[in-house]
């Protein structure tokens, strides 16, 4: 398990991170991200919608667990901060989503670690304390398919800095 992490100073960059992630995402993949409150993770969800082609404001789904977009892909939005535990995702229909032919961008997915499919790619994000803009992102590949997925996001954000 590889770990890679890049570093973003305003929310604009953490959009453009995601929007880069997205250009590389197929049918089924499955992003967790992590985080406390305001790191960053609506922004970075932004970023993968506008790069998956969604128009219109794309938000947290806190108060109804999940959004649907459609763009090149669908994008199905999960914001699971509200609920008691994994038994909660089976309301959801959430193997329908996992296993279907979209992008699943999950808020606060360790809460539902146990629903979650095999292989995956967790995103940390993090607050510099020193910097209030400033997110340290992690990106932690579950599987083959997310360790290339990681390699290939580094050389996209690599060649065009």
């Amino acid at each position: 398990m590889k770990l890679s992490e890049i570093k973003t100073s305003t929310p604009e960059e953490t959009k453009q991170l995601g929007e880069k992630l997205a250009t590389l995402l197929i049918p089924g993949d499955v992003i967790c991200l992590n985080g406390d409150l305001g790191a960053g993770k609506t922004a970075f969800s932004q970023g993968v919608a506008r790069g998956l082609g969604v128009s219109g404001a794309v938000t947290s789904p806190t108060f109804t667990l999940i959004n649907e977009y459609e763009g090149r892909l669908p994008l199905y939005h999960f914001d699971v901060y509200r609920l008691s535990g994994p038994e909660d995702m089976e309301d959801l229909g959430y193997e329908d989503y996992f296993y279907g032919q979209g992008v699943c961008l999950i808020e606060w997915a360790e809460k539902v670690k146990e629903v979650l499919p095999r292989e995956l790619l967790n995103i940390n994000l993090f607050r510099e304390s020193n910097a209030e803009s400033v997110r340290n992102i992690c990106f932690e590949p579950v599987g083959k398919r997310y360790q290339q997925l990681v390699e290939e996001l580094k050389k996209l954000v690599c060649s065009r800095n």
